[in-house]
């Protein structure tokens, strides 16, 4: 990313795209900068859901763009097929909000919506960790834990709800995630993270959180912290929670066979903790033979996954719809 550009965008087939990143805390808005680049144009809290369109719209209305613009639109939990985002849990009150037809209507031109886990694994594999190969899965590990899988080189979408793995059961109790216990969004997500180590922490009578936050306030990234300055209990949360993540990528290596797991922003931050339980795991759980084609490695577009995702969303649905 380079940074702040109030300019045009345009691709060489003459399409005006321009990828909206609409996430719990920020929405931004970006532009392709050749084939492998893009360019923030603004960036702002995320508010309800009328005064977000209404922000996002009026950008890019100043974007002086030479015709209607190609919206990619990346967000949480979607009805797609219907072009609704419904339900996120880090965007409260955005229930059944049409933000394909807002933004069609508004703006003419294209929109297409894409969960934010598989417009991360298109993202990915056109521009990050998984360039080159077929078969692979990206794990957002975020917040929450979804998927998005990349199967004989195209996106695989299913009914229009494939990859949600945070609800994938891997005990018959642990801490909350994705609507049941024992889940792997609760037991591997930044989120579910935090909260095991808030019961953790009142199990050893320790007050507060590691950079001395209340307990419901810690998350999977002062966890990472502080394993890093030395903390015992930090690094007990992560070498558990490695464990859990190699059980669950074991189901999928042995189901999918995958070349290539990419794991987002726990496993980026916190890869040093958590990759020996994870391994000690997978060798435990998965087949010999599919495990060692499959290679797992850390995301590599880092904090502008976002940005490259709405605009991958924007590319996807071009290529999927014969009438744009």
């Amino acid at each position: 990313m380079r940074g702040q550009w109030p300019g045009k965008a345009m691709t060489s087939a003459g399409q005006n795209l321009v990828g909206l990143d609409i996430g719990g805390t920020k929405c931004a808005v970006c532009l392709p900068d050749g084939p492998d680049g893009i360019r923030e144009v603004a960036k702002f809290p995320t508010a309800g859901w009328p005064e977000t369109l209404a922000r996002l719209a009026a950008i890019v209305q100043d974007l002086g763009l030479s015709g209607p613009p190609v919206l990619g639109i990346s967000a949480g939990t979607l009805k797609a097929s219907e072009g609704l985002i419904d339900g996120a849990p880090n965007l409260p009150g955005w229930n059944d909000v049409p933000v394909v037809a807002y933004f069609r209507e508004r703006l003419g031109g294209e929109a297409f919506l894409l969960n934010d886990a598989k417009a991360g694994a298109l993202a990915e594999w056109r521009h990050g960790a998984g360039r080159g190969c077929r078969h692979m899965a990206f794990l957002t590990a975020g917040t929450g834990m979804g998927a998005g899988l990349i199967l004989d080189g195209r996106l695989y979408l299913g009914t229009g709800n494939a990859g949600e793995v945070g609800h994938l059961r891997l005990a018959p109790d642990g801490p909350p995630g994705h609507g049941k216990f024992g889940a792997f969004e609760g037991f591997c997500s930044g989120g579910g993270i935090g909260r095991w180590a808030a019961e953790h922490l009142r199990g050893k009578g320790r007050a507060g959180g590691f950079d001395g936050e209340p307990p419901d306030r810690i998350t999977g990234e002062s966890v990472a912290r502080a394993a890093e300055r030395g903390d015992a209990d930090a690094r007990e949360i992560l070498a558990a929670s490695g464990q859990r993540l190699g059980e669950a990528l074991a189901i999928l290596v042995d189901l999918l066979g995958l070349e290539r797991i990419i794991l987002g922003s726990v496993y980026v931050r916190s890869r040093r903790w958590l990759e020996p339980a994870m391994r000690e795991a997978l060798t435990r759980e998965a087949l010999p033979a599919p495990l060692s084609a499959c290679t797992i490695l850390p995301a590599a577009l880092g904090e502008n996954i976002g940005h490259f995702a709405a605009l991958a969303a924007a590319r996807h649905g071009l290529r999927s719809d014969p009438s744009s």
